[in-house]
């Protein structure tokens, strides 16, 4: 049994920063496409990616953000303004058209606000970071939905291979009533012996009962995570539980999560962002300028030119500045936490798959044979009459309980590797 192999989250994280997320969003929401009767690993997550209704909404921040950015690079609209003076409202009998040439003044001004201290250039400086940084968030977002569609699939895995062991128990101890039942009539076994049996039987069907709404409800979980209608109500999964080494040491897996994690990339995407929002304020401490140019007509033709500034006696935007100062100190604080808490996740997930590895070590090295052979010669010295009925219901107990710890023990292992994909940042490990 091997892994499904999963496309690299790196081309999910290259998706946000190349502003495929319209693209994306297109394809989700184009055509129908008929619902899925099975779905592979890989498939899941394709669909998760594409499909997801939060993800998707969660995507066009980044658009939100390319649009702050064409606010922040505009530049100030000229004011224009026309001014009638001397209008006789409560003489109208003076309103003669020799008046209205004469004595009425009429003032047209055109106005323009200069911007100083590279504002602008700063503003846009701003939002392009506030972008990168939308964009990191994002793919940092995409990384979680990800690894929540691995290991909900990996859960149906689980479930689907608890529920066909239970059915192959059920079955077998069925076989095993029966030749029982013939064995009692042949009046090789009592009937207390028989009845005990029976009643064991119980058990089995309530193991099946279980596995079958555990298959249920984890299959619901992945429909949710890849998008209620892509996929039919009774699909299936392509794929098994199973067990490959690993080959990466965990030098390699801290090296490549300091350089893929997008919540790292966002911390210190962050830090320019706070550095260049404090460059901003600095240069909000200059004072625009104010240019007019006016003409006016009346008893005489005149052109008259105006320059207004403020003059920063008091506001020079202290507060802005000393904020934008702490919040660099802050954002620089947060990516160190970030870096921290980056390699403290491959440490634990890396350990946690050694140690999960050695468990299914364990389980290959003899412990499964020796289960199924207690059972078998356990069945064989009942069935010839020389054993006790006990020693046989607990061998079948033993096997059994040895089976599905060996499952979860292989579906612990496959969460392990994705969860150390999750804690590197993108598909390492297959």
């Amino acid at each position: 049994m091997k892994f499904a192999v999963v496309r690299s989250f790196a081309s999910a994280c290259a998706l946000v920063l190349v502003g495929a997320p319209a693209a994306v969003s297109a394809q989700g929401a184009g055509t129908p496409v008929a619902p899925a009767v099975r779905v592979s690993m890989d498939e899941s997550v394709r669909l998760a990616l594409e499909r997801n209704r939060s993800l998707r909404a969660q995507r066009l921040n980044v658009d939100l953000a390319k649009a702050d950015e064409i606010t922040a690079g505009l530049k100030p609209n000229p004011s224009f303004s026309s001014t009638v003076e001397n209008f006789p409202l409560f003489a109208p009998g003076q309103l003669t058209w020799d008046f209205l040439k004469n004595q009425i003044a009429y003032t047209e001004s055109l106005s323009y606000l200069f911007e100083r201290g590279g504002k602008r250039a700063n503003r846009q400086l701003v939002a392009a970071d506030t972008t990168m940084v939308t964009a990191h968030t994002v793919a940092d977002t995409e990384r979680q939905v990800v690894f929540d569609t691995r290991q909900a699939f990996i859960n149906v895995l689980l479930a689907k291979s608890s529920s066909d062991l239970a059915t192959e128990d059920l079955t077998n101890y069925s076989s095993f009533v029966d030749i029982s039942r013939d064995r009692l009539n042949a009046g090789d076994i009592s009937e207390a012996d028989f009845y005990k049996i029976a009643l064991q039987k119980l058990q089995f069907e309530q193991d099946l009962s279980a596995a079958t709404i555990a298959l249920i409800q984890a299959k619901a979980l992945l429909r949710q995570l890849i998008g209620f209608d892509t996929v039919v109500p009774d699909f299936d999964v392509n794929g098994d539980l199973g067990y490959t080494a690993p080959s990466i040491s965990l030098d390699d897996a801290r090296r490549d999560a300091l350089a893929n994690r997008p919540d790292l990339l966002a911390a210190q995407t962050g830090v320019k962002l706070a550095q260049d929002t404090q460059a901003l304020e600095l240069s909000n401490r200059a004072r625009d300028l104010s240019g007019s140019g006016e003409y006016e007509r009346g008893g005489t033709n005149a052109v008259g030119f105006g320059v207004s500034i403020d003059l920063p006696f008091h506001d020079r935007n202290q507060g802005n500045i000393a904020h934008s100062q702490v919040a660099v100190r802050q954002a620089s604080e947060t990516e160190a936490a970030t870096r921290i808490a980056v390699l403290t996740d491959v440490e634990s997930a890396y350990a946690a798959l050694q140690a999960n590895e050695k468990i299914i070590k364990l389980f290959e090295s003899g412990y499964l044979d020796q289960a199924r052979q207690s059972l078998d010669i356990a069945t064989y010295v009942y069935q010839t009459g020389s054993g006790a009925l006990l020693d046989l219901l607990d061998a079948q107990r033993t096997y059994r309980s040895t089976q599905l710890a060996y499952r979860q023990a292989l579906a612990a292992y496959m969460t392990a590797v994705q969860q150390l994909n999750f804690a590197i940042g993108r598909q390492v490990i297959p």
